[in-house]
């Protein structure tokens, strides 16, 4: 693989802003190649903690394994169209992608820039809190994060959540999960409205045509990403990644400059709901875990591709900040994880939501093997 030899020369911003912060960084963990859908042919996949026949998640699965497994309080994960959320769902643990520019990508190898998240994954909301406070904030080394000011995080996940509101979509979160996962939603929003939170009935704006744009949108800036080293090394490419990086050498400038500007329509629409609400809940995925049998189908079922991104790619499309955590546990023993959105830098309002959750059940608590 073309980085397998690579030493860097210097830290990343959130290492850097993670060991001035008190933490021990004790190694790292395994991905997919480039940060997409599936390992390089020479590297095995992930193992699940929960059962080694299942997905541990996309991506950033090494790390949300390791977390549920207890290798580590918690770890930094990248989250391009869902690989913060698909990996909590499927390990059982905790994950934030916070708002686009909230996260220095200084060190990082880009997928996708302007679709990559950084953010922290851990078995608690409030872990991902304490992680999320070091992280944040802006970077001269990245001029794409926000100057805005690092409030304290930790505290949000104390704050009282009475009278907050949460939208629901029903038909959204109905139409084609699964009974076990629409059972989970059904449970979280009773536990919120024990919690004194408002839950109200909204209409998410259409998500298709934004799934369907993200796969040629992430194909063209992972292009350009790896264009001098896909020039020199195509060899020693995995089948996917290369078929990524020639799908958006294809694409025209008049197709991407339509994606473009749906992309920025749709992130107006979404801002726009989230004025009303504090957070929308949805599912991450809306069927049942994925067993790693299935997942080795899915580039023979565009379908379940599109299933799968229907509640994670949007938001990368968007830039909100999304909350994953644990809310059930499917007919065969697996975790369901489930999300909160919120608008532009409000991750206050996910933590304080979740925190208040976790506080209230004992989904996040559970552990593999016990």
């Amino acid at each position: 693989v073309i980085h397998g030899d690579f030493v860097p020369t210097h830290d990343a911003t959130v290492v850097r802003k993670l060991t001035e912060a008190g933490a021990v960084l004790i190694g790292k963990t395994q991905l997919t190649e480039g940060a997409y859908s599936d390992y390089h042919p020479s590297i095995p996949p992930v193992c699940n903690p929960w059962n080694s026949a299942y997905w541990a998640g996309i991506s950033s699965g090494g790390s949300a394994a390791a977390t549920a497994a207890g290798l580590c309080f918690g770890a930094i994960a990248s989250d391009t169209g869902g690989s913060i959320r698909w990996p909590c769902a499927a390990n059982g643990v905790s994950g934030l992608k916070p708002t686009w520019g909230s996260v220095s990508r200084h060190g990082t190898f880009d997928l996708a820039p302007s679709l990559d998240h950084i953010g922290p994954i851990a078995r608690s909301v409030v872990g991902v809190a304490a992680l999320f406070k070091a992280i944040a904030g802006h970077d001269v080394d990245d001029p794409t994060t926000s100057s805005r000011p690092v409030v304290d995080y930790m505290a949000d996940t104390f704050a009282d959540v009475r009278g907050k509101r949460i939208g629901i979509d029903r038909n959204w979160n109905r139409d084609d999960v699964d009974v076990g996962t629409q059972v989970a939603l059904a449970e979280a929003c009773a536990v919120f409205s024990d919690l004194g939170v408002e839950i109200v009935d909204v209409s998410f704006p259409d998500v298709r045509q934004i799934v369907l744009d993200w796969t040629p949108n992430c194909a063209v800036e992972a292009a350009v990403v790896h264009e001098a080293a896909y020039a020199l090394h195509k060899e020693q490419y995995g089948p996917i990644l290369s078929s990524v990086v020639e799908a958006g050498m294809a694409v025209s400038g008049m197709d991407y400059q339509r994606i473009l500007l749906r992309r920025a329509a749709f992130r107006g629409q979404v801002e726009a709901l989230l004025s009303s609400v504090d957070a929308v809940l949805t599912p991450i995925h809306p069927f049942a875990p994925l067993t790693l049998k299935t997942i080795a189908t899915l580039g023979e079922q565009p379908e379940l591709i599109a299933k799968l991104q229907r509640y994670t790619c949007p938001f990368n499309m968007s830039g909100h900040p999304t909350l994953a955590f644990p809310g059930g546990v499917s007919a065969d023993g697996m975790p369901i994880g489930l999300q909160l959105i919120a608008a532009a830098f409000d991750e206050s309002s996910l933590l304080a939501l979740g925190a208040a959750f976790q506080g209230a059940t004992s989904w996040h608590r559970r552990q593999p093997g016990l």
